[in-house]
């Protein structure tokens, strides 16, 4: 007889294969823009708390969407030279530095 907690497993089993294997892959073959792009993701973070700045604020002084805002914050944004610059642009920051400042 088969315990509820595995009877209640099988009831409730995806029927889609787990992307566990593939996000670990992933994460792996991108670990150093993905470092490099949460480092970014916390310097903004500091900059809205030194600012008291709301994810629709920030998005309201890039010039981009919330949605995006959030994505960025996520650290899972593969950035140009270019979008940064426009960033630090836009804010008056230096996001390399400020990026290299939160890692110590």
């Amino acid at each position: 007889m088969k315990s509820k907690a595995i009877d209640f497993l099988e009831k409730h089993q995806s029927g889609e294969k787990s992307s566990f294997e593939d996000d670990a892959r992933y994460r792996r073959e991108n670990a150093d823009w993905l470092r490099r792009s949460r480092n970014v993701a916390l310097a903004l973070i500091d900059y809205m708390q030194d600012n008291n700045l709301s994810r629709s604020d920030l998005a309201q002084r890039l010039g981009v969407t919330h949605q995006y805002v959030s994505k960025i914050l996520s650290g899972k944004v593969n950035f140009s030279f270019k979008s940064i610059s426009i960033i630090e642009q836009k804010l008056s920051i230096d996001c390399f530095r400020a990026a290299a400042e939160v890692t110590r």
